[in-house]
């Protein structure tokens, strides 16, 4: 696990801005089906102990990338908690990670703001607000963020795509203590204080994703995790697609703009082909290639994405 953990870390950095240095990837690509705290330094659940109903399950159901994504699913019971790597004080911290809500289900999350010790129950730190998606299951699309302690009333509020992966970036200023939310690129909260109720700001803690209500169905795939701002533009599906996967020989790229660069990395980080097709929704003959898993960076503009493929 830890030579295919050091390897997304390594190549997921060159997709992100330079703006921001990456301090944690995870596509849940190492780990095998279910609990994933026992599996995983970086996740641990509300109460410490490793495993059980309040666990969350890392799952072959959905994937953005690879055929594993975490589940959060509507026990009210799962309560996970992505702990930041330096827990920082200051500056700008980005956490990104991807969301799958399936038609009329719901998701949530809430970032915590002081650490708890090691080995005992995670003491409440929320602050920022509760971050609802569908809060009531009848509200599609429709999300908000509050400083209550339910969603009957929201601060601002936002809109997302169901049935769909989607980009989740959180930007939090430490230093003026607000923090904004971006969807696919666009902006849709806008400075959110970090006052709730009467915690006190220590450090940024980690994300609590918590299973809020009976119709949560949350997946959640890709995180990353920086000091400083990583790029927000939307570079996912709608912009390129990567087909079949697992792939023989033929690798589709389906792309709405000219792919500038085609490079494919295998397990050790080396290039072992590249290409530089220059028109919209290239090939790539990876026929000569062993089996095995491989990364494919695609480079749109000054965009780039890497995607795991197998063979």
């Amino acid at each position: 696990m830890k030579k295919i953990y050091l390897l997304a870390f390594t190549l997921g950095a060159f997709a992100f801005s330079t703006q921001a240095q990456v301090e944690l990837t995870d596509d849940f690509e190492s780990y095998t089906v279910g609990d994933v705290s026992p599996q995983a330094d970086h996740w641990r659940t509300w109460s410490g102990n490793s495993g059980g109903a309040e666990d969350a399950d890392v799952t072959d159901d959905e994937a953005l990338s690879g055929i594993k994504s975490l589940h959060i699913d509507g026990s009210g019971i799962t309560d996970m908690i992505l702990l930041t790597p330096t827990a920082p004080m200051f500056g700008t911290y980005t956490i990104q990670w991807y969301s799958y809500i399936p038609a009329g289900a719901s998701g949530y999350f809430n970032m915590q703001a002081a650490l708890s010790a090691s080995g005992s129950a995670w003491t409440q730190a929320l602050m920022g607000g509760n971050v609802y998606f569908n809060c009531s299951g009848s509200e599609a699309g429709q999300g908000g963020v509050t400083g209550q302690t339910d969603c009957s009333t929201y601060d601002q509020v936002f809109t997302f795509p169901e049935d769909q992966w989607f980009k989740t970036t959180c930007v939090y200023d430490l230093d003026n203590q607000v923090w904004d939310m971006f969807i696919d690129g666009q902006q849709v909260i806008f400075a959110q204080v970090f006052e709730f109720g009467g915690q006190v700001f220590t450090e940024l803690a980690g994300i609590d994703f918590y299973s809020a209500s009976p119709n949560n169905d949350m997946y959640i795939d890709d995180i990353t995790m920086a000091s400083g701002i990583l790029s927000t533009e939307n570079f996912t599906e709608d912009k390129f697609s990567v087909y079949p996967n697992p792939v023989k020989d033929i690798l589709n790229i389906e792309s709405a703009a000219s792919v500038d660069k085609i490079t494919v990395y295998d397990v050790l980080g080396k290039v072992v082909l590249q290409e530089k097709p220059g028109k919209i929704s290239p090939t790539v003959n990876m026929g000569s290639l062993s089996s095995g898993t491989y990364m494919v960076k695609v480079t749109i503009g000054n965009n780039s994405k890497i995607v795991k493929i197998v063979k």
